[in-house]
């Protein structure tokens, strides 16, 4: 399992435990007392409920749920993305064809190892082999990489094609069963890259 994978799941788990504690710690009632008599009602308690421990148990469990919270919800970013740079900046780079590629299209490009101008070229050359085999999703899907020399974040793809979100995930599996693409988790999303 990927470290980043490991904190998030310790995260999470801090997140429940201290959410529990912390049910627990303020649903449990006050035990008071009743009573009816000739004189009327009369309401009592019976001890204090909350101990100095009972405040020090709530206050460590708010803290760390709102912690584990904000960096499941957040994600951590301070966490070099493989290139000694933290996080993923949107600034437009110049693509292939001489325009400016802007966003995550751009920062996925320059992230990570990229695939060779001759794996692409084969891939190219290759396509009607390859196409042969796939469906008109997938050939689809793959050709959108392709055309994107090799690399491209899957929200493009699913912009690029029209296919629902969903529809994209399944197709990217069976490309990736097939050793076709690859994807990478990159920040909140994934970046696709042709094998």
């Amino acid at each position: 399992m990927p470290p980043l994978q490991r904190r998030q799941l310790a995260a999470a788990v801090a997140f429940v435990a201290a959410a529990v504690v912390l049910a627990v710690q303020l649903i449990t009632p006050t035990p008071v007392v009743v009573s009816v008599g000739e004189n009327g009602t009369t309401v009592s308690e019976l001890g204090t409920y909350f101990t100095t421990e009972d405040i020090a148990v709530v206050a460590t469990a708010a803290a760390l749920l709102g912690a584990s919270g904000t960096y499941l919800l957040v994600g951590d970013s301070s966490t070099p993305d493989g290139n000694g740079s933290t996080g993923s900046v949107a600034t437009a780079a110049p693509d292939g064809n001489g325009s400016a590629a802007t966003g995550s299209a751009a920062s996925a490009r320059s992230s990570g190892p990229e695939p060779s101008d001759d794996l692409v070229e084969t891939r190219r050359e290759e396509l009607d082999e390859t196409a042969k085999r796939l469906s008109t999703n997938e050939r689809a899907v793959y050709e959108t990489v392709l055309d994107a020399d090799g690399v491209l974040p899957q929200t493009e793809i699913v912009a690029g094609t029209d296919f629902s979100k969903a529809t994209v995930s399944r197709t990217l599996d069976t490309l990736e069963s097939k050793d076709l693409l690859e994807r990478r988790r990159r920040g909140m999303g994934n970046v696709v890259y042709i094998q």
